[in-house]
């Protein structure tokens, strides 16, 4: 096992900047998980770290082992692609093994490894199948057991649950946090899926055009953004945002929306006291929008009326899309909550989750 360290790493294609001065340590046994919308630079910082690209500035260690100038086939990695990349003509045995053949490892040795592989994955009955004669998810199964039976330092995944439908990737998400837990060995896992990023990973980076934005515990990425970047990336549906203003005294601090003004609690007004008077952005993520019905005891100064927009019904509960002046903003109610698209009705933002990002910079206050 071993970690990864990236040190000030850059990738320029001529102009483009396609990774920015990375810096990032990867621990031994980690799953971290690279997120970012297309475009940010995630899969190319895993090619990188593959050896598949060529650096144009900075330093990759894998343990304590300087790789800038190793061949990919000696850095002790293996790939997991996006598309299967399997071999249509070989068996699934075939496909498991054929690395390790390439690698002379004895006959022995690579049974063990491929049985072990196939029964950690629950593809044992497949072993002499053809690739055609397998579904989406068993041909992703393949491509893993032929990364497990490698046995690297490092395994790398570059959206590999892509192409699959929506509950089978659910599924296969649990599968592969299972498969961390078991073969404990360094993942780093690239994928645009939020959901899939902080259900999986023990820590997370955000990247956006090249650049780290944000590496913590998906819990602290989702109570602590770093930027409005990151807090409306994280999170569905993402954090509501209101241009705003701090108005009112150190002791008596409201954010002034225009159709609507809240107070702001004691302990957040300490760290707002420079920025009194000042345009900020406001965020509240829908969760902490509360039905006044439903509220215990709702302070009036925490209360907004709206009028309601529309109504996306998801059994459990209701995405419920409100209009405050001529900004619109979703919250997450209760299914049982009674609403209906142009009624009148007033919610309770819960103040003790709010947010505040500087307008010019869009780094968080709070």
């Amino acid at each position: 096992m071993a970690s990864v360290t990236l040190e000030h790493v850059t990738k320029r294609f001529g102009e483009v900047v396609a990774v920015n001065d990375l810096s990032i340590e990867v621990r031994d046994k980690e799953f971290l998980v690279l997120v970012g919308p297309s475009g940010c630079g995630k899969t190319t910082t895993l090619r990188l770290i593959a050896g598949l690209e060529e650096l144009t500035s900075g330093n990759i260690y894998i343990g304590d082992r300087l790789v800038n100038d190793v061949a990919p086939k000696d850095r002790d990695i293996a790939m997991v692609f996006q598309s299967y990349a399997l071999y249509p003509h070989m068996s699934v045995y075939d496909n498991l093994a054929f690395g390790l053949r390439l690698r002379k490892v004895p006959k022995k040795e690579i049974d063990r490894r491929v049985h072990e592989a196939a029964e950690m994955l629950g593809i044992s009955s497949l072993l002499n199948r053809k690739p055609k004669q397998l579904s989406g998810g068993q041909r992703q199964r393949v491509a893993l057991g032929r990364a497990i039976v490698r046995e690297p330092k490092v395994f790398l995944m570059d959206e590999p649950l892509s192409n699959l439908d929506a509950k089978l990737r659910v599924a296969t998400r649990a599968e592969l946090i299972k498969l961390h837990q078991r073969i404990q060995t360094t993942v780093i896992y690239v994928t645009h899926d939020q959901v899939e990023a902080m259900t999986m990973g023990t820590r997370i980076a955000v990247l956006r055009d090249g650049v780290l934005q944000q590496l913590d515990t998906p819990q602290t990425l989702y109570d602590h953004p770093a930027n409005m970047f990151v807090a409306g990336f994280i999170g569905s549906p993402a954090m509501n945002f209101f241009d705003a203003r701090l108005v009112g005294t150190p002791d008596a601090m409201y954010v002034d929306g225009g159709s609507f003004k809240v107070r702001v609690p004691a302990d957040k007004a300490e760290k707002l006291v420079p920025y009194l008077g000042k345009e900020i952005v406001f965020g509240i993520r829908p969760e902490d929008i509360i039905d006044r019905g439903s509220a215990q005891n709702p302070p009036a100064e925490s209360t907004v009326k709206v009028q309601v927009n529309v109504v996306e019904p998801l059994g459990s509960e209701q995405f419920v899309y409100l209009l405050t002046g001529d900004t619109e903003f979703v919250a997450r109610m209760d299914a049982r909550v009674p609403v209906r698209a142009g009624q009148q009705m007033e919610v309770v933002f819960d103040m003790s989750r709010m947010h505040v990002f500087d307008r010019q910079t869009q780094d968080a206050i709070i």
